[in-house]
């Protein structure tokens, strides 16, 4: 069964194993909360063709892009305050962004090498068995420390590259939401059109 080969090839990895599931948990955990941040923050491209008849007229405007019209619009007296304001969303949502994404990304490097540390540990324990074992005994301990070095690189390299592709996906969207607040900006502005 391959439950049983799953548990058998974990347990060959040492305790190293333990920290690296460890870190599996909260590198994924950590990622998928990001990922559904992101998707619950971002805006409404397919509506973007509408924006600049929202920006006209705030109250035809839906979803979050009607939250950032009318947050941007009320009480403004100058191009400057409109500009602070959608600082002001950019520090709210992309910073946030940013820091979880460094977060999720030392995660990701950490992974491979935690492995890298039991790749060390199985070599030492290879090396030590050979110096202390003789005979038929020595191929044993050589297999089993081979075996735990091989398999934790595996099992950190493993963690580490969905996580990468998560991350990447990640930017992607943020730098897709600095975009779209970018352009609802310049419609704001071109719309008030301050003096």
């Amino acid at each position: 069964m391959w439950i049983e080969r799953i548990w058998q090839i974990w347990l060959s990895g040492g305790w190293l194993m333990i920290p690296l599931f460890a870190l599996a948990v909260l590198l994924y955990t950590s990622a998928f909360q990001l990922v559904l941040y992101v998707r619950r923050i971002n805006l409404d491209g397919s509506r973007a063709a509408f924006w600049w008849d929202w920006v006209r007229k705030p109250e035809l405007a839906e979803g979050r892009v009607a939250e950032i019209i009318e947050y941007t619009q009320t009480d403004v007296s100058s191009a400057k305050q409109v500009r602070n304001r959608f600082d002001e969303i950019r520090i709210a949502l992309v910073d946030l962004i940013d820091r979880r994404t460094k977060f999720v990304g030392t995660l990701v490097a950490a992974a491979p090498l935690l492995g890298l540390l039991g790749t060390v540990m199985g070599m030492l324990q290879t090396f030590f068995g050979i110096s202390t074992s003789g005979g038929s005994e020595t191929a044993g301990v050589v297999a089993a420390g081979i075996s735990e070095a091989l398999v934790t690189t595996q099992t950190g390299l493993t963690l580490a590259l969905p996580g990468l592709f998560i991350v990447m996906m990640i930017q992607r969207q943020r730098q897709h939401l600095e975009a779209k607040l970018a352009r609802l900006e310049s419609l704001t502005l071109n719309h008030l059109r301050f003096e």
